[in-house]
Formats: structure tokens, C-alpha cells, sequence
């Protein structure tokens, strides 16, 4: 390759051809004036591929109130959380329900940091330099993660409701939060890799690394307050259900009889005088750990539930179980994993699951054709093509191999439409943005957006068919470590 310099530049004849070119065709002027005045998106913006976009399913999960993870990178812990509580509000039938985010927030931030340090250790012969160190230096403490991080925590600390532990102005917005924790860190990982070149054993550095979550903990403390050791709960369940003994809302056990005057439910509401006093059924406890509230409350075990990716990679089979090394959260639960299946295994997977009415967790890159405020994710909505003139060429396996649409933003699909001829053409989505992003906090995304920038799904084991699940049991092929969700959407 020549290394003439004007060979390299760009050639002033030829900018004046680009301009001549550009202000000869009407289109491009008329593009530009509205991108410049109106911005990309909203000039792009195709009302046909709106109106082709109906927020109607014929399947629908009844949900909570959306949620808002706000200035930070806990889309994943929020997602996952959503698709727990809505199988708690339905097992215990209450009327809403949140967990705190900010609970795992804070464990998830200890975890981190005590892992980083343990994988300083065990890379103390890298260079700092090398792709490796690279990779686990990159963010020691950052908010990102996946639904297997989430699963190492619940198993390890449990779970409180939000009254428990709200939110704070550093879960809200964690950024400096962070910053100040990573560069800590990054001075303790110095510090161990003074002390080993000097000589220190390792059962001193381990020591050392103890000393210094002292402080990652303090760190953690001030920002975000102490999490509770025990706590109480207390809720109401709807109107139309009664407590057993255990707590448990139960419907009133007349509902689809022939005989309704015969109802006693109707006879006891009727007899009762309307006083003003809430006398629906409470759920009480008091003093319960997290732990015991977690497998208490919570109808599902985290662990009953398995990564599934579609990424159409030629060095990625499908069809395989993969582990990614220096992956994990919590040091001891081990890396993260996931099964790659074909397209058409990995959407039966998603429709089973919600037909038989329970939300999924997805992963995503949000970014890509999608219309924040309105709340739509569609190719066929965003024309860049048509304002750009040009066209977008680009499949999921480019997408994945140079980095152009990695996932970076965790949901839940709490819908979906199926047409006449049963397959998929619209999908609900849970957002954790706050209500006033997309449609009362839920988007809408077309089938075809789905196939291209849908690439991993948390479903239950039993939704998963014979081939997939045989697979769970195979030795995984180990990857290379990578950053998963560092880019924070919001």
C-alpha cells in the first residue's frame, strides 16, 4: 500500500464533485433541511411504518407500574426484576408491587470490586497492557451485567420489597459513584502487583485484598446507606381475593359456579357495613431476613432459568453451550454462560414461554432504529435509508462481528401479536425508563426488529425443547472475556 500522502488525503476536485452532486438533487436539500431543524431521528421518522405498528396483542401479561432506572446502568437488575415481580404479584395477587433495586445495586457493587481483585490476582503475570488485563481493568465496578449475575446475587443475598430500601440520589445516578470506586480499585490492583514483584505470597495479598474491601464497603455505605439485614412487609391484596393461612391470596371460590345467589363471597361482602376501613386481606411479616423473603414470596428459582443467544457467528456454532471467562459478579458462582441457538429455536422458545404467561427478560441494542420518546423499535419506522439515501445492508452477524449493534440494554417482553396464520408480527415491551418513554413506559417492536438486534432471552427450562435442553449437560466451550451491557442506555 502506497504511503504517498496525497495519496491518503482527501482530494479538494473531488469535494467539489460531492457538493456539486449533493445540491443538484432536490431530495438532499429538502433531507437536510429537515434533519438540521428537526434532527435525525425525527426527520426520519416514517408515519406509514407508525401506523403499521398498533400497541394491541393478542397475548398480554397484566403488569405492574413501569419502573425507572434513571441516570444509570442497571437495566439488566431492573429487567430482571420486573419478570420476578410480576410472578409474585400474580402468586400472592396484589395490585402492584417493586422490589429494590437498589439492594442488589449495592451487593452488586461489593461483588464486583472483591471479583476484580481476585482476577488482579490470578493475572498478575499479564502485562497491564495485554488484551486480557485490558479486559478486566476496563470497568472493575460498572453497572452493567446480565440475568446470571442477577440469579448469583439473589442466591447469595435474597431479596426486599423497595420500601425496604429506596432508592437514592447515587442508585438514581451512579456515575460518580462509580467513577471515585473504580479508581480506588484500580489503585489497589497497582498495589497488589507492587507487592507480588516484591516478593508477597499470595495468602499475603489475599490479606491485602481483605483489607481493601473494608474500604470498597465503606465506599458503598456512604453512597447508598447500609443494606437491612431483616426488615417488615406488609401489603394488601386485591378485593376479590382472601388470605389463607399462609398468606397466600386466594379468588373467591365461587367464581364460574352456576348457582352465584348461592355465593357466599357475595353474602359476606354484602353483609359487611361499608365503613370507609380497607378490609381487604394483609400479608405481614415482621423481621424477615432477605433471604426468607426471597423464598418465601418469590414462586420461582432463579436457577430454573437458561441463557439463550441467537448469534449467527462462524465462530460461535449453534447449537453449543459456551462459558466466557472473567464473566462472573459474585466470585463464586462461577462465569457466565449461555446456549447459541438458530433463530427459529430461539423464538419458539420466547412464544411458549409467553403464552404460557410469563414475561422474558431479552437483551438488545436499543439504539438501532428505535424511537425513544414514541416507544418503537422498527426498521420500517426509522428511514434513515430513504433520508440519507442510502442504504443499510448490514445482518445480525455483521452487526455482532464489528461491534455495530452489540447488546447494551436489558427488557422484558410482556406481549405479543400473533397473526392469522399464528406466527409473530408485534412484540410488547417492558421498559424501566419511567412512563413517559414510549407509550406509558411500554414500546412496541415489529418482528423483523426482533430477528435482527434480539440476541439473548432468558427463558425457563421447561420452555426449552428436547435438543436445547440436552445441551445444558455438555462441556461448554470457553470464550475470551468481553464487556457485556457497558453501554448504558437511558
Amino acid at each position: 500500500m502506497t504511503t504517498d500522502a496525497s495519496a491518503r488525503a482527501i482530494k479538494p476536485e473531488l469535494l467539489r464533485t460531492y457538493t456539486e452532486d449533493f445540491n443538484k438533487d432536490r431530495a438532499n436539500l429538502i433531507a437536510a433541511d429537515a434533519a438540521v431543524s428537526a434532527g435525525v431521528l425525527k426527520a426520519a421518522t416514517d408515519y406509514r411504518g407508525v401506523r403499521a405498528l398498533p400497541r394491541d396483542f393478542s397475548i398480554e401479561l397484566k403488569q405492574g407500574s413501569i419502573t425507572n432506572q434513571e441516570r444509570s446502568g442497571r437495566c439488566w437488575m431492573f429487567a430482571s426484576l420486573n419478570t420476578l415481580r410480576y410472578e409474585l404479584m400474580h402468586r400472592w395477587n396484589l395490585e402492584d408491587f417493586e422490589f429494590s433495586e437498589t439492594y442488589l445495586f449495592f451487593w452488586d457493587a461489593m461483588e464486583k470490586s472483591n471479583t476484580y481483585l481476585e482476577n488482579v490476582l490470578r493475572t498478575l503475570d499479564e502485562a497491564t497492557d495485554s488484551r486480557l488485563f485490558e479486559a478486566i481493568n476496563w470497568g472493575p465496578s460498572d453497572d452493567g451485567g446480565w440475568w446470571q449475575m442477577f440469579a448469583a446475587l439473589v442466591n447469595k443475598y435474597g431479596l426486599v420489597p423497595k420500601s425496604a430500601y429506596p432508592e437514592s440520589e447515587n442508585s438514581r445516578n451512579s456515575d460518580d459513584f462509580k467513577q471515585y470506586l473504580n479508581s480506588k480499585l484500580r489503585e489497589f490492583a497497582a498495589e497488589l502487583r507492587r507487592r507480588s514483584v516484591a516478593g508477597a505470597s499470595e495468602d499475603e495479598l489475599r490479606a491485602l485484598k481483605d483489607e481493601y474491601m473494608s474500604t470498597v464497603y465503606r465506599i458503598c455505605a456512604v453512597a447508598l446507606g447500609e443494606p437491612p439485614e431483616k426488615f417488615d412487609f406488609f401489603a394488601r391484596t386485591k378485593d376479590d381475593a382472601e388470605a389463607d393461612a399462609d398468606g397466600k391470596a386466594e379468588s373467591c371460590k365461587c367464581e364460574g359456579k352456576s348457582d352465584a345467589k348461592a355465593c357466599k363471597c357475595d353474602k359476606d361482602k354484602s353483609d359487611k357495613p361499608k365503613t370507609g376501613k380497607d378490609e381487604r386481606p394483609q400479608i405481614r411479616e415482621i423481621g424477615i431476613t432477605p433471604l426468607e423473603f426471597y423464598k418465601k414470596y418469590v414462586p420461582v428459582d432463579v436457577n430454573d432459568f437458561v441463557t439463550l443467544a441467537n448469534a449467527p457467528l462462524k465462530n460461535r456454532p449453534f447449537n453449543q453451550r459456551y462459558r466466557i471467562r472473567f464473566s462472573a459478579n459474585v466470585a463464586e458462582a462461577g462465569d457466565m454462560e449461555f446456549v447459541n441457538v438458530p433463530l427459529d429455536v430461539f423464538k419458539k422458545a420466547a412464544l411458549d414461554q409467553l403464552t404460557a404467561g410469563h414475561p422474558i427478560w431479552f437483551a438488545c441494542d436499543c439504539t438501532q432504529f428505535a424511537l425513544r420518546k414514541d416507544g418503537l423499535f422498527d426498521q420500517s419506522v426509522v428511514r434513515v435509508d430513504q433520508l440519507f439515501g442510502t442504504e443499510f445492508t448490514g445482518d445480525k452477524a455483521h452487526g455482532l462481528e464489528y461491534g455495530d449493534s452489540p447488546s447494551n440494554h436489558a427488557m422484558t417482553f410482556t406481549g405479543v401479536n400473533l397473526g392469522e396464520d399464528g406466527k409473530p408480527d408485534r412484540w410488547k415491551v417492558e421498559n424501566s425508563w419511567g412512563k413517559d418513554a414510549g407509550k406509558d413506559g411500554y414500546y412496541v417492536m415489529s418482528d423483523a426488529w426482533f430477528d435482527r438486534y434480539v440476541t439473548e432471552l432468558i427463558i425457563r427450562k421447561e420452555y426449552l425443547d428436547d435438543a436445547t435442553r440436552a445441551l445444558l449437560t455438555t462441556e461448554p466451550v470457553e470464550l475470551d472475556p468481553w464487556q457485556p451491557l457497558t453501554r448504558r442506555c437511558r
